[in-house]
C-alpha cells in the first residue's frame, strides 16, 4: 500500500470515528457527554457516563474533534465532569460500592487504585477542555510527607506490575501537579519515587516486576506496567536507565493487533525509545509501519474500535457492576486505538495531522518531539 493510500485511510478512519463519537452523545445532557458504547443503558447505569465521557473527550482532543465546541459548550462539559468530584478533589464513578469493587484484599487499596485511575483520566479531560485549570489535589497532599510516601511504596506488589504501574504513574501525575503548590516538597517526593524505581528496576529488560526471566506472561505484564512509569522520565526529561533493553523486548513482539492496552503501550514505548535513544531506528519504523494498517483494519463498521473480540468487558475494579460483551466499539478502546495510530502516523509523517496528545502524564501522553 502506498503512503498516500495509507494516509487517506487514516483520514477516512478519523472522520468515521468522529461520526461515531457524535452518535454516542447522551440525550438531554451537555454536548460531549457520551455513552461508553451503543450497548450502554444510561438509565440503569448512569455512572458509566463518566468513563464514557472522559475517554470520548480525550479521543476527540487527540484526533481533532473538539475544534467545533464553543466556549460555553466546553464550560458546560467541565461543570458536568466536576459534578463527579469529591470534596478532596478525587473523582469517583457514581454507583460503585464497597461490595462491588475489588483490586486488592485491602478495601483502602482497592479504592485507592480506582480513585487514582478515574481521577487522573478526569483531570486529563478537563485539561483539554480548559487548559491551565489547576486541579484540586487535597487528597494527594499526604504523599508530600516522606514517611507516608515510603509507606505507600512499601505496599506496591510487583507480582502485579501492570496494576502498580497504573498506581504509580497516577501518583506521579498528581505529584507533578503539586509542584505548582509546594515545589520543594513535590520535587523531593518525585526524587523518592525515582530512587524507589532505580533500586528495583531489572537491568536486563528495563522493567519492574518479578519473575521476568522465567515467565513470558510475567514479562509481558512487566512491560505493560513499566511503560506507564516511563512517562515520569519522559515528562521530567530524565535519562531512562536501560531504555534500549525495553525497546529490544517490544521488538520481539509481532506487529499484530493485540488488546487496545498492549498495542498503545508497545507503540508508545517504541516511539519514545526512537526519539530518545535512536536505538534500532529502522526496525522501530518498520515495526510501526507494519502494525498501522492492521490497526486500521480493526475499526468497526460504526467507526469506533473494540478492545478485543471475545469475552466480557468491565470497568477496571468494578467486578460486580456494569458489564458488556467484548467486540463492541467503546470509548475506552477507541481512544487507545487512536493513541497508537496517531503516534505511528506522526512518526511516519511528522506534522501531517495536528494530533493533540495528552499533556498530563498517563496513557495518551507523548513528550513534545523536536
Amino acid at each position: 500500500m502506498t503512503e498516500e493510500r495509507l494516509a487517506a485511510r487514516i483520514e477516512a478512519a478519523r472522520q468515521n470515528t468522529l461520526a461515531w463519537l457524535d452518535a454516542m452523545q447522551a440525550p438531554g445532557l451537555p454536548r460531549g457527554v457520551a455513552r461508553i458504547s451503543a450497548a450502554h443503558d444510561m438509565a440503569n447505569w448512569p455512572g458509566v457516563l463518566l468513563p464514557g465521557t472522559y475517554n470520548a473527550i480525550m479521543c476527540r482532543a487527540l484526533i481533532g474533534g473538539l475544534d467545533g465546541f464553543a466556549p460555553a459548550e466546553r464550560a458546560a462539559l467541565v461543570d458536568w465532569l466536576e459534578f463527579h468530584r469529591l470534596p478532596d478533589g478525587r473523582f469517583r464513578i457514581p454507583g460503585m460500592h464497597d461490595d462491588a469493587v475489588f483490586k486488592k484484599p485491602d478495601p483502602a487499596e482497592t479504592w485507592g487504585y480506582i480513585d487514582f485511575h478515574v481521577t487522573n483520566y478526569s483531570f486529563g479531560a478537563i485539561e483539554v477542555l480548559e487548559p491551565g485549570r489547576r486541579p484540586r489535589l487535597d487528597f494527594a497532599q499526604r504523599f508530600l510527607d516522606q514517611q507516608a510516601l515510603l509507606a505507600w511504596l512499601a505496599l506496591r506488589d510487583l507480582r502485579d506490575p501492570w496494576q502498580e504501574g497504573n498506581n504509580i504513574v497516577n501518583l506521579g501525575s498528581f505529584l507533578m501537579g503539586l509542584r505548582a503548590e509546594d515545589p520543594a516538597r513535590a520535587d523531593a517526593a518525585l526524587e523518592t519515587l525515582f530512587a524507589w524505581h532505580d533500586r528495583l528496576q531489572e537491568p536486563s529488560t528495563g522493567f519492574w516486576g518479578v519473575n521476568q526471566a522465567h515467565d513470558a506472561t510475567a514479562l509481558l505484564h512487566a512491560f505493560a506496567g513499566s511503560m506507564h512509569n516511563f512517562h515520569l522520565w519522559y515528562a521530567l526529561r530524565r535519562p531512562l536507565p536501560h531504555q534500549s533493553r525495553a525497546v529490544d523486548y517490544v521488538l520481539t513482539l509481532p506487529p499484530v493487533v493485540d488488546s487496545a492496552c498492549i498495542d498503545a503501550d508497545a507503540v508508545d514505548l517504541l516511539v519514545h525509545g526512537l526519539a530518545l535513544t535512536g536505538h534500532r531506528k529502522a526496525e522501530i519504523r518498520a515495526w510501526c509501519a507494519a502494525l498501522l494498517p492492521r490497526l486500521l483494519d480493526w475499526q468497526e463498521e460504526d467507526g469506533g474500535f473494540c478492545d478485543v473480540r471475545h469475552g466480557t468487558r468491565r470497568q477496571d475494579g468494578w467486578v460486580r457492576g456494569y458489564e458488556e460483551p467484548q467486540g463492541l466499539s467503546n470509548t475506552f478502546a477507541t481512544w487507545f486505538r487512536w493513541i497508537a495510530i496517531a503516534m505511528i502516523a506522526d512518526l511516519l509523517w511528522p506534522g501531517r495531522w495536528p494530533w493533540q496528545f495528552r499533556g498530563m502524564v498517563g496513557i495518551g501522553y507523548r513528550m513534545p518531539m523536536p
